[in-house]
C-alpha cells in the first residue's frame, strides 16, 4: 500500500496561501472606543470628640484627638487642597478659657497617591486657620494625621469640665 504524501502537503499549502492576512486593509471597518474617567468629591472626616484628659490650673492639657482624613477622589491632573480648624472658646459655666490658649499640631501626616502636605503647627483662635497644604496632586489622593490638640489652663482657671467646638475644613 502506498501513502499519498504529496497531495496532502500540497493541500496544506494552498490552505495557508489562502488564509486571510492579520494585517488590517484600507477598507475594514473600524471602531472607535471612548470612555469617561468619573470624579469625585474633596471630603475631610474628622472624629465626633475628644477628651484631652485633666490638669490642674497653671499647666498644659494635651491629647491627639483622633484621626483625621482628607480624600481628595476629584482626579485632578493638578490637585491642591487646604484643611483650616477654628476653635471656639472653652466653657465651664460662666467659667471660660480662652481658644488662644490652645495649640494644634497635626503630627505625622501619612498620604496615598500623588499629593504633598504640608503641615502647620498653629495657635489655635476663633478664626480659621491653615494647619495642612495639599499641592502638587495627581489624580486621587488621600491624607491621614493625628492631630494634637494643647490647652494651657490659666493658674486662675476654676475647677470644672471645659468644652469647645474645633471646627475643621477642607477647601
Amino acid at each position: 500500500m502506498r501513502t499519498r504524501i504529496l497531495p496532502v502537503a500540497a493541500a496544506a499549502a494552498a490552505l495557508v496561501l489562502v488564509q486571510p492576512s492579520l494585517a488590517v486593509a484600507a477598507d475594514d471597518p473600524s471602531t472607535t472606543v471612548t470612555f469617561t474617567v468619573t470624579s469625585g468629591a474633596l471630603t475631610l472626616s474628622v472624629p465626633a470628640s475628644a477628651t484631652l484628659g485633666s490638669g490642674a490650673p497653671g499647666t498644659t492639657i494635651s491629647a491627639p484627638i483622633g484621626p483625621c482624613t482628607v480624600i481628595d477622589d476629584r482626579a485632578l491632573a493638578s490637585a491642591s487642597w487646604t484643611v483650616m480648624a477654628a476653635e471656639t472658646n472653652f466653657a465651664n459655666g460662666a467659667s471660660t478659657i480662652p481658644a488662644t490658649n490652645a495649640t494644634y499640631s497635626a503630627g505625622t501626616v501619612t498620604t496615598t497617591g500623588t499629593i504633598t502636605v504640608t503641615p502647620t503647627n498653629v495657635t489655635l483662635s476663633n478664626a480659621a486657620q491653615t494647619v495642612l497644604t495639599g499641592s502638587g496632586g495627581v489624580g486621587d489622593n488621600t491624607a491621614s494625621w493625628d492631630p494634637t490638640v494643647a490647652v494651657n489652663v490659666p493658674a486662675s482657671a476654676v475647677a470644672g469640665t471645659y468644652t469647645g467646638t474645633l471646627t475643621q475644613s477642607v477647601a
